[in-house]
């Protein structure tokens, strides 16, 4: 190298090093996270991940489950060099059942730059009356716990749920090969469950079996037995995903209900199984992956879920009925899957900007061996899940306790 190319390269040198020193400190910051993870830059240190959910009440076990799947995630993300080099970052807020609070929080985030994922607000009610300011503030959102409504008429919504149409398909199809000839509903009167009485109303009647009716109930009953005893002739009645289906199981045990007890996924909740106690042994329900209380030993279980469920419970521990014993992981898995989900759209995309990341999700494919669910991730119409994802298990105790079997496979 001759002394004169030295010369140059030394105030190559010198000058850039000049210019970094001058440059300002988010410079600085968006050239270091340009040079971290895969290459591009977030264009900001944080992402924060606003959550909307009854984290006290009488559905905080809901609520709190999302926040240890969610926690969880982004921990997981953030050791692998977040997205875009930026950090994520939780935020959650409390709705308490207040549709009201759900709305406000959706607002909040909307107004909020450096929100890139909102997940919630949490039930069919609060999302419906939320679901406008996020639309109109182009917030990506991701619904673990919407099962009713459509998606197909927002741009920036998706359900990481297991959606009515397809619970109700399973379980249809299933007391159809049973030989059950019809089937009633006892539920709350809200759009959840209007929502589903309409859809089981229309695939039962489609399938040759009778509609028994739809039972409302009331946030105040302290008992739903008088709901069962108009459906005692019903050869099956379909239960609540939120709290009152505990109230309908146990209904259920206390009149003597010779029929089969179904529902959706909340119905995988061990509080129905405290509530009904032994009337709960060989209630049905659908529900994406889920074998955590079966039998099977956990090498069996898909590996993204099992990495996922382990670290729960290392971290929060598992509930466990102080009655019956039955157990499940302080976890709503589905939650976490939204996080997943942004963060390889936004990678995929290589940008946070809501329509890029939308786009992306729209086409997105991620293996069920990778989610923290075990399910799949193939959005069509918005919807994370498929038919496919869906099964059906059923709650049996037995010497061992109390576990859950995948039937109809």
């Amino acid at each position: 190298m001759t002394v004169t190319t030295g010369r140059k390269l030394l105030a190559l040198a010198s000058a850039t090093l000049l210019l970094t020193a001058c440059a300002s400190k988010e410079e600085r910051a968006g050239v270091e996270q340009a040079a971290s993870g895969s290459g591009w830059s977030a264009g900001m240190p944080v992402v924060k991940v606003g959550l909307i959910g009854p984290v006290t009440g009488a559905f905080a076990v809901a609520g709190i489950s999302m926040e240890n799947s969610v926690r969880v995630e982004i921990d997981r993300l953030n050791a692998e060099g977040g997205v875009g080099g930026a950090k994520l970052e939780l935020v959650v807020r409390d709705t308490a059942l207040d549709p009201a609070k759900g709305v406000q929080a959706a607002n909040e985030f909307a107004g909020d730059d450096s929100v890139g994922l909102v997940i919630g607000p949490a039930l069919s009610a609060f999302y419906n009356a939320a679901k406008p300011v996020l639309e109109n503030a182009k917030k990506i959102n991701c619904q673990p716990m919407v099962a009713t409504g459509d998606f197909t008429s927002v741009k920036y919504g998706y359900r990481a749920q297991d959606p009515v149409s397809l619970d109700v398909q399973k379980i249809v199809e299933h007391l159809k090969a049973e030989g059950i000839t019809s089937v009633g509903i006892v539920y709350e009167g809200d759009d959840a469950g209007k929502g589903t009485a309409a859809e089981i109303q229309k695939q039962a009647e489609a399938a040759g079996l009778t509609f028994a009716g739809f039972q409302e109930t009331r946030n105040d009953d302290q008992s739903h037995r008088a709901y069962v005893e108009n459906l005692k002739d019903a050869g099956a009645i379909w239960i609540s995903n939120s709290a009152g289906g505990a109230k309908t199981m146990a209904a259920a045990g206390e009149t003597g209900y010779k029929g089969l007890i179904v529902g959706g996924s909340g119905a995988r909740n061990i509080s129905f199984v405290e509530a009904a106690g032994d009337a709960a042994d060989g209630a049905i329900f659908s529900a994406t992956y889920y074998p955590y209380p079966g039998k099977e030993g956990r090498d069996t279980w898909k590996p993204g879920y099992r990495t996922h469920i382990e670290e729960i419970e290392k971290r929060f521990g598992k509930n466990t009925g102080p009655k019956t014993g039955a157990e499940s992981p302080k976890a709503a898995e589905i939650a976490a899957d939204c996080v997943l989900a942004y963060a390889k759209a936004a990678e995929q995309a290589q940008s946070i900007d809501p329509d890029k990341v939308a786009a992306t999700l729209d086409s997105i494919e991620i293996s069920d061996q990778e989610t923290p669910s075990g399910n799949s991730i193939s959005p069509d119409k918005h919807e994370f899940f498929g038919i496919d994802d869906i099964h059906v298990y059923q709650w049996k105790k037995d010497a061992d306790g109390w576990h859950t079997v995948e039937i109809g496979k």
